[in-house]
């Protein structure tokens, strides 16, 4: 090995390591991917990533994100088989005041199955020159720098033989970099150098999903390619998504809050869909051919770990779920991800031009704090609605909490007649505008004039809004795509 090249190690191969290990390929000479699994060349469901049997949607400016660092490979997608769905037109999307008003519109989004684009996006990754990916391989600890807050690297050993040290081996790095997302070890392996854990938050609506595949009936003829029941709690826990995925079939998922669980049998899961408000989704399902056991999922708690405010050695960074994990039914996670990969893109420009002589120093207390940054937003949606639930654990509603659910209440109740307002609402939900741009004056103003609300958002815009759009607007721009 040549001493004198830049090697960076991510550590965790699911879509958020990916991504980083693109960016580092950019500032490092060398970077090396550690994951768990065993990689395989089709679209099968890894052990450690139980969500993906599930729906996922991946929003317009994650989208955009992932095309920019893999050039073509939404196309490869589309010649996969993904369809493209116009989020506006193509979705029948029942909210809790209706069936959303539908539009020829922008929000076009590739629907599929989480392992195909895991499967497309690692495939372009092992074609840069500058990446080599080392699957089925754990990570032991960090290994302590001989300076002050700086790591040497990480010890690793091969996943069958993680309790035999001796086969353990030193993997030596300028930038470590944690992906591996929920179940990072991060705090353990930073306690074990004498670093404080970082503060953590849970907030659980106690979320559980149930999903199943099936192939689309020759004689289905609907308007629509995707269906979406939301929700409605604390009285209707219930919910559902149909996506049309790759290969002419429907993933389906459906959701029960606050304790209130689909069941995994098939006579529950179909009662279950038949109990929703509407019939769309059952209706679709009953004669459809199933070709899926149903799979369950339950880890589905926001978690935020404070690493902002943690002390932390200057080259170990962390990003994705390891950091912030929101309630997967928002959709939001896969987007936050690819804002992260940028984030990071964009430090790593600052940490170039500050320190010329290669040093990292500052890099991760100024990266972890703009990630939080990026998290914020998300953070404050995904727990804010979750707060509907009466069961839910790890905080309480606040004032602000409940005006947001009154005013967002009021802003989809307009939704389902205004195409201006879903528009709006739609450019927020996709993480195209600050979500500041909620309240801009021919929202607002409609909010002001529905029944029952005049009072109240009187008195909360004088108090609170004015300083939420000053916080959010400025770093919501860096992000929002130019065109």
């Amino acid at each position: 090995m040549n001493t004198s090249e830049k090697h960076a190690v991510v550590l965790g191969g699911s879509l958020a390591g990916l991504l980083a290990a693109r960016v580092l390929s950019d500032h490092f000479d060398r970077v090396t991917l550690i994951e768990r699994d065993a990689y395989t060349e089709n679209c099968e469901t890894r052990r450690g990533i139980p969500q993906a049997n599930h729906v996922h949607g991946l929003l317009v400016r994650g989208r955009q994100i992932i095309e920019e660092l893999f050039p073509g490979v939404q196309d490869e997608m589309i010649a996969a088989g993904a369809p493209v769905v116009d989020m506006a037109n193509e979705i029948a999307w029942f909210t809790r005041a209706g069936w959303g008003i539908r539009f020829p519109s922008e929000f076009r989004v590739l629907a599929f199955t989480r392992p195909l684009l895991d499967l497309h996006v690692r495939r372009r990754l092992s074609q840069n020159s500058r990446v080599e990916m080392v699957d089925n391989t754990d990570v032991l600890r960090l290994i302590p720098g001989t300076s002050e807050n700086h790591v040497a690297g990480v010890l690793i050993c091969p996943r069958s033989s993680e309790a035999d040290r001796r086969v353990a081996k030193e993997l030596r790095a300028d930038l470590i970099v944690d992906a591996t997302g929920r179940a990072s070890r991060a705090p353990r392996w930073l306690g074990d150098l004498g670093y404080a854990a970082p503060e953590e938050t849970i907030i659980d609506a106690h979320l559980g999903y149930a999903s199943r595949l099936y192939r689309i009936p020759e004689t289905f003829h609907g308007d629509w390619k995707c269906a979406y029941v939301q929700s409605a709690p604390p009285e209707r826990k219930a919910g559902a998504i149909l996506f049309s995925v790759e290969g002419n079939r429907w993933l389906v998922t459906l959701t029960g809050g606050g304790g209130d669980h689909p069941p995994s049998d098939e006579a529950g899961f179909l009662e279950f869909a038949r109990s929703l408000p509407v019939p769309t989704i059952y209706d679709a399902i009953r004669a459809a051919e199933p070709i899926s056991p149903i799979k369950t999922h339950r880890a589905t708690q926001n978690r935020v770990r404070r690493f902002d405010r943690a002390k932390l050695p200057h080259n170990f960074l962390l990003l994705g779920d390891a950091v912030c994990a929101f309630n997967p039914v928002y959709g939001q996670g896969m987007t936050i991800a690819s804002l992260g990969a940028v984030t990071l893109q964009k430090n790593l420009i600052k940490q170039r031009r500050l320190h010329t002589d290669g040093s990292l120093i500052g890099l991760s207390r100024r990266f972890q704090k703009q990630l939080a940054k990026v998290n914020e937003a998300p953070w404050m949606l995904a727990t804010g609605e979750d707060y509907r639930y009466r069961e839910t654990e790890g905080g309480a509603p606040t004032a602000m909490n409940r005006f947001m659910h009154r005013y967002m209440d009021q802003v989809i109740q307009l939704a389902t007649h205004s195409v201006s307002v879903r528009r709006v609402l739609m450019r927020a939900f996709n993480i195209l505008v600050p979500p500041i741009a909620l309240f801009q004056p021919h929202v607002l103003f409609r909010v002001l004039l529905s029944r029952g609300l005049y009072g109240s958002v009187k008195i909360d815009l004088h108090r609170s809004v004015p300083s939420v759009a000053h916080s959010k607007t400025a770093h919501w721009r860096q992000h929002e795509n130019p065109n």
